[in-house]
């Protein structure tokens, strides 16, 4: 199996910052890292990832920044 194989399979990961990654779908998932659902080639895995990660964000910040916007320092 290679990275740059066009045959090679891979998965979608998260991690608990609903950060993303492919995985080799034949290796168990790295610690930290659940699969998402969506398998498939190299490039139909990216192309699912920039789909529905749109906030590149780590979620701590993100939730950092809405309790930020919700309570304004005067």
């Amino acid at each position: 199996m290679s990275w740059d194989d066009e045959g090679s399979l891979f998965k979608v990961v998260v991690n608990h910052e609903r950060q993303y990654s492919i995985w080799p779908q034949d290796r168990d998932s790295p610690l930290g890292w659940d699969e998402e659902g969506k398998e498939g080639t190299k490039a139909e895995c990216l192309a699912y990832i920039e789909e529905v990660w749109t906030d590149m964000r780590p979620l701590s910040l993100q939730v950092s920044m809405q309790e930020t916007d919700a309570n304004p320092v005067s």
